[in-house]
């Protein structure tokens, strides 16, 4: 509608230059639907066309200017008039002046740096986008366009394994160990559950991952637990001496890099709990954070090759040892 003049009179269109080769990533938005965006990396260049079309031909568009802007931001759910930018480009393609028909504007932003992962949470959310825009008297015409961003890691050099023990003075003591305390998102958790003292009857055993999201700052932050997956190590009761293994496989589930007070506004971290369940219904915890990380496609080896020598140094139940002193949960 354009009454008195008023109403966007043109229409604006954002195309990257590798749109047909560059690839795409899913990613999750606020209402837990899924799409597909382009995807970047770090450092990468981001280039392409904004195509402004009139709505009506022969007619003149007068503007204050049209730019295109590449920003990082994030919002705070309990705070959305305020979107917090960690990342600002902006180029000018046109001068204050005016169009008398359809134009396109070529732009590039070289060596962008996103120092974040894209990211929708419970309570926050970051995004990276492109917004080209038409400056006019009245009111701007806009477009926006949704990237999502990947942050890569390298195998990390000191990656030890995690043993503790978990018990209740006389009556149960548990030795449990997995192969290594950080993974990337693909990798396999290998370990094993010793179980050197029994007098309490165990009716269930399982392996939690649990997200916990922390956002917000001074007396708005906000702590989300989330269990993402929950493998069962047992059903039924075990006995003194028994070594039972883990192999809990990351492929399957939906998840992102550990994040660590990302520009002083959320958290992401990810912990391994170990719940214990007795014939009484009494619930026994240990929980252990992990660090998650993604890995670029040409690092490595191949999950299966990893889940072998994983296993292969863990196949020995004898020599548990632990480095955390008994504890009653």
């Amino acid at each position: 509608m354009n009454i008195f003049g008023f109403g966007q009179s043109a229409e604006i269109d954002i195309v990257l230059n590798d749109a047909e080769t560059r690839k795409k990533a899913e990613h999750k938005s606020e209402d837990g639907k899924k799409d597909r965006f382009f995807l970047f990396y770090d450092g990468e260049t981001v280039s392409g066309k904004v195509s402004v079309t009139l709505k009506y031909p022969g007619k003149r568009l007068e503007h204050n200017g049209i730019r295109i802007e590449f920003i990082g931001q994030i919002e705070l759910y309990y705070d959305r008039g305020n979107h917090h930018e960690f990342v600002s480009l902006e180029k000018d393609l046109a001068r204050p002046g005016e169009l008398t028909q359809s134009q396109t504007f070529d732009f590039e932003f070289t060596h962008v740096e996103k120092p974040y992962e894209s990211y929708t949470g419970q309570n926050v959310k970051l995004r990276y986008f492109l917004r080209a825009t038409i400056g006019r008297r009245l009111s701007d015409i806009s477009k926006e366009l949704d990237l999502v961003i990947h942050t890569l890691s390298t195998y990390p050099e000191l990656n030890s394994s995690l043993k503790m023990e978990v018990g209740i003075e006389d009556c149960l003591h548990i030795e449990f160990e997995y192969n290594k305390s950080k993974y990337h998102l693909k990798d396999v958790i290998v370990g094993k559950i010793y179980f050197s003292l029994v007098r309490v009857k165990i009716r269930h055993m399982e392996i939690d991952i649990v997200k916990r999201e922390s956002s917000g700052t001074g007396p708005n932050v906000f702590h989300e637990n989330d269990t993402i997956a929950k493998y069962e190590i047992m059903d039924g009761a075990p006995v003194r001496g028994e070594s039972i293994p883990i192999r809990l496989f990351l492929a399957g589930y939906e998840m992102t890099p550990t994040m660590k007070d990302v520009n002083k506004k959320f958290s992401v971290r990810f912990y391994l709990n170990l719940v214990l369940i007795d014939e009484e219904e009494r619930r026994y915890f240990k929980q252990q954070e992990i660090i998650l990380w993604r890995k670029g496609d040409i690092i490595g080896k191949s999950m299966s090759h990893q889940a072998a020598i994983a296993s292969q140094r863990f196949s020995d139940t004898s020599n548990i040892k632990s480095a955390v002193k008994p504890e009653i949960c």
